[in-house]
């Protein structure tokens, strides 16, 4: 089941898929898909990992604007797991995208991994993008939105744990105040950092919360974290 929030002047729905949908407006948000991630790894010579990564995020994709039909596809940066692998994949991938662009318009966000263009790709590509009363960027800004605002980030992939009778709960999940939204990677195989490492629990405020992700968007207040 998924999570309705309030969000400066409007309800967003975010999803058990790990992204953001404004039906106000139209707009569904992921960030961080990391595609490229396995050739990436082998190619610096880490771990290697399933070859279906890939293929399984471009599903879950698929999956989502399906569900939502969206007319605008924000991708919120690190699409690519680094330049090289854009450049490896980008043939192979023209024609899932160009079948999303067909369907509705595609955003991308330059990220810390990604931050030129990919020529051969369909899509308009943009540093940042403001939509309605929404803020969309990879990394959030050092300062919080102006009043009436608010911001729809990605980059650090959150994850939160609590105890469950007795044993350990993590999941990957939203961090979310009244005036941000960090949302978690959607990538397969793309890790995670715990929600209340500074970086990312001195961008929220008192209210904020982590909506942990399993089969519904479960909201915890921080101090209840394990």
């Amino acid at each position: 089941m998924n999570a309705p929030w309030q969000l400066a002047s409007e309800t967003v729905e975010l999803r058990t898929a790990g992204t953001v949908w404004w039906p106000g407006g139209g707009l569904l948000v992921v960030g961080d898909l990391h595609l490229g991630r396995a050739e990436g790894m082998a190619r610096r010579r880490q771990p290697f990992l399933p070859p279906y990564a890939e293929h399984d995020t471009l599903q879950r994709l698929s999956a989502e604007i399906a569900a939502t039909t969206p007319t605008t596809l924000a991708l919120l940066g690190d699409s690519f797991d680094d330049a090289e692998s854009a450049d490896a994949t980008a043939a192979r991938l023209a024609e899932p995208f160009a079948a999303f662009a067909a369907r509705t318009r595609l955003i991308w966000i330059a990220g810390n991994h990604d931050p030129r263009p990919i020529a051969t790709l369909p899509g308009d590509w943009v540093g940042e993008l403001t939509l309605g009363p929404f803020e969309l960027r990879h990394i959030a800004a050092s300062t919080p939105p102006a009043p009436g605002r608010a911001e729809i980030s990605a980059h650090f992939h959150p994850r939160a744990e609590i105890l469950r009778r007795g044993a350990r709960v993590r999941r990957r999940c939203f961090l979310a105040d009244a005036k941000r939204v960090i949302l978690p990677a959607f990538g397969t195989y793309t890790g995670g950092l715990d929600v209340r490492h500074p970086c990312m629990s001195g961008l929220v405020g008192a209210d904020a919360a982590a909506l942990m992700i399993g089969r519904r968007v479960v909201p915890v207040p921080l101090d209840r974290l394990g």
